[in-house]
């Protein structure tokens, strides 16, 4: 028989060893950034911009992941507000916390796994060193800021590797 409640201690408990939002530093100021890196604001108009103005291949791999991000996001969407899991307490954050109160599963980690699988698929091969690592570390950093629990991030995380998936069956198939 699983035992939640000691799921949910661990959980905490996991998340608490992780975070570094109190910490000044090179460490947390780099969380910070990468933290804020996954944010729709900042890749959404990016992306817009090289499906509109790339040429052929980077205009379809703009477009691909726009919108297989727009798609991923829905998704994540349905499940928080089905599931409704409030986030860690902490301050910072403050924007995201009020416009999207519900922590599993994290949407910037579903952002990470989907770009690390659309960008292996999609390539060039400098996108795909370059995803390699800053995927991860962009979906890490959601806990280090006390944004996330450690599961928000690992189930968002495999959400967006499952979602690249679909997206890839997607295009091969059709």
């Amino acid at each position: 028989m699983i035992n939640w409640q000691r799921l949910r201690q661990l959980d905490r408990d996991w998340t608490n060893r992780i975070t570094i939002v109190d910490k000044r530093g090179k460490v947390r100021s780099l969380a910070a950034l990468l933290a804020r890196s996954g944010d729709s604001w900042i890749m959404m108009p990016v992306l817009g911009f090289i499906w509109w103005r790339g040429d052929n291949f980077w205009s379809h791999w703009g477009k691909i992941l726009f919108l297989s991000i727009l798609i991923t996001g829905a998704v994540v969407q349905i499940i928080k507000w089905s599931i409704r899991r409030e986030r860690p307490v902490g301050s910072w954050g403050g924007l995201v916390r009020k416009t999207d109160p519900h922590s599993f599963p994290s949407g910037h980690a579903a952002k990470a796994g989907l770009l690390l699988g659309l960008g292996l698929y999609l390539g060039p091969d400098v996108f795909r060193y370059v995803i390699l690592i800053y995927s991860p570390l962009m979906a890490f950093a959601r806990t280090q800021m006390g944004i996330h629990y450690i599961s928000d991030v690992i189930a968002g995380f495999g959400l967006g590797v499952f979602m690249s998936i679909i997206m890839i069956l997607r295009l091969v198939c059709f």
